[in-house]
Formats: C-alpha cells, structure tokens, sequence
C-alpha cells in the first residue's frame, strides 16, 4: 500500500510539473540558465545554481555562442532608412550603336594624324641613325690618330665627341616628346569633334542611349548609326591642326599635356671606344 501511495505521489508531481510547463508564458525548467542574474529576482520555486558553478561575466559570451572577433563591433540595430518621395521615372529606352574604330577608320581628319605622326617618327629614326654612324666614324678615326697625337690632344677630342653625343641624345629626346606631344592634342581634338557628332545624331534620331558595336551580339541594321555618324564627322572635322614640328634644340616642352610613349625611338647610345692598334 505504501509502494502505491509513493508511485501515486510521484505521477502527481510529474502531471503538476507537465501542466506549469504547458502555461503561456512559462518556460521549461530545462531553459532556466540555473544562475542568479543580479537585478532581477528569482522565480520562485526555481533551483540554486550548483556548487562550483559561475555565472558568466558581463560581456563574456554564453555556452554556444561564437565570442566576436577582435576589432570587429557587435551588431546594433539600425533603424530603415525613410523612403524617398516618388521621383519621376525614367524615359523609355531608345538605343543606337555606332562603332568607333570604323569611324575613325574611314575619318579623313585621323587618317591626317597618322600619317603625320608616322612621317615624324619615320624622319627622327632616320636622323638618329645617321647620326650614330657619325659618331661611330668620329671615334675610329681618333682610335686611328691616338699613336700620332700627344695624349692632351687625345682627350681633349675624346672630350669634344662626348660633349657631342650628349647634346645629341637631349636634342633626339626633345624631338621625339614634341612628337608624341603632338599626336595627343591631334587626338584630343578628335575624340572632342567625334562625341559632339555623336551627340547630334543621337538627337536626330530621337535616341537617348547609344551603345559602342563590340558590347552589341546583336542588332537591327535601323539601330546602327555608325555611316551617319562617320559621314557627319568627315563634315564636321575635315583635318586637324596638328603643331610643327620641333628641331629640338629649344627646351623640353612643358608637362602641361604629357605624351604616351608610343614607338619613340630609344636614346642614343654612344658608340664604344675602339682599342687602340699595338
């Protein structure tokens, strides 16, 4: 009898536990953290903390918790920002396409740049070839003469040739950054001339987006603009001013508009001594 009254007892107790577990706003006595968190009070009928065990310090993070990196901040909550009043929507898209390196290409005025350019490069190479040579001539001949003259003669001509080759080398340097100068305001004037033409035949056809060929797989021959725009361009901009040429011999030119290198002849290298015959 007393066994069944002890097992009655404990199913009782087990119901009560079931039934305050099954209340709103009741947690599960397996979620109590089983510490005292200071400022609040206990819930009553809830165990102490056990022997040995520590709550955890402020800030350090709980069991399963990763702990944040070192630097980095907590996330704080950041309120939405407040929406923006209605705007006006875009127009609808109308595209054209036009493909500049045809342009250009079939352009009378870059056609002009090119063989300019081209011509004062092919004309700078030539010089400094032939200069080279000078050199080269010079120095054998007083390789030829150093037994003959008195060793003062000897190194105030070696002297004269290299004073010589120095100021070559800063008259070629002086030419070919005229050159490269050159080339780059004659371009600037066209890509200026070339994205005004664009701009008016774009508008004479009623387009607002105009779109290079290479970024175009596919489109209807009434999209492309690129004969309209090159026969525009061509009346636009017959030729170009390109500036002369310079000889050099006055100072580098100003940094003002810096020239690319492109295909500029290397400095001038003297030529070696020769060996003096035994």
């Amino acid at each position: 009898m007393m066994k069944t009254t002890a097992m009655g007892r404990l199913a009782l107790v087990a119901a009560g536990a079931l039934f305050v577990a099954m209340l709103p706003g009741t947690a599960p006595a397996q979620q109590d953290p089983g510490f005292f968190v200071p400022g609040q009070q206990r819930p009553q009928g809830a165990p102490p903390p056990q022997q040995g065990q520590r709550p955890p310090a402020q800030g350090q993070p709980q069991q399963g918790q990763r702990p944040p990196q070192q630097g980095q901040r907590p996330p704080t909550r950041t309120d939405a920002p407040q929406p923006l009043p209605p705007g006006q929507p875009p127009p609808a898209a109308v595209i054209g396409i036009v493909d500049v390196p045809e342009v250009q290409r079939v352009s009378t005025a870059f056609g002009q740049v090119r063989e300019e350019i081209e011509r004062r490069r092919t004309r700078l190479n030539d010089d400094l070839q032939r200069e080279q040579n000078a050199w080269r001539e010079a120095q054998q001949e007083l390789a030829a003469q150093r037994a003959t003259l008195g060793a003062e003669v000897v190194r105030l001509r070696e002297r004269d040739l290299q004073d010589r080759i120095t100021e070559s080398q800063r008259i070629f340097r002086n030419r070919s950054q005229s050159i490269e100068q050159s080339a780059q305001q004659a371009l600037v004037q066209i890509e200026e001339s070339l994205g005004t033409v664009i701009r008016q035949v774009a508008q004479s056809r009623s387009v607002n987006i105009v779109l290079p060929r290479p970024l175009v797989i596919m489109n209807e021959p009434p999209f492309d603009l690129t004969e309209e725009i090159a026969q525009q361009f061509n009346r636009v901009l017959p030729r170009v001013t390109i500036p002369p040429e310079s000889d050099g011999r006055a100072a580098t030119p100003a940094p003002g508009a810096p020239a690319t290198p492109r295909q500029t002849p290397p400095p001038a290298q003297p030529p070696r001594p020769a060996q003096p015959a035994r």
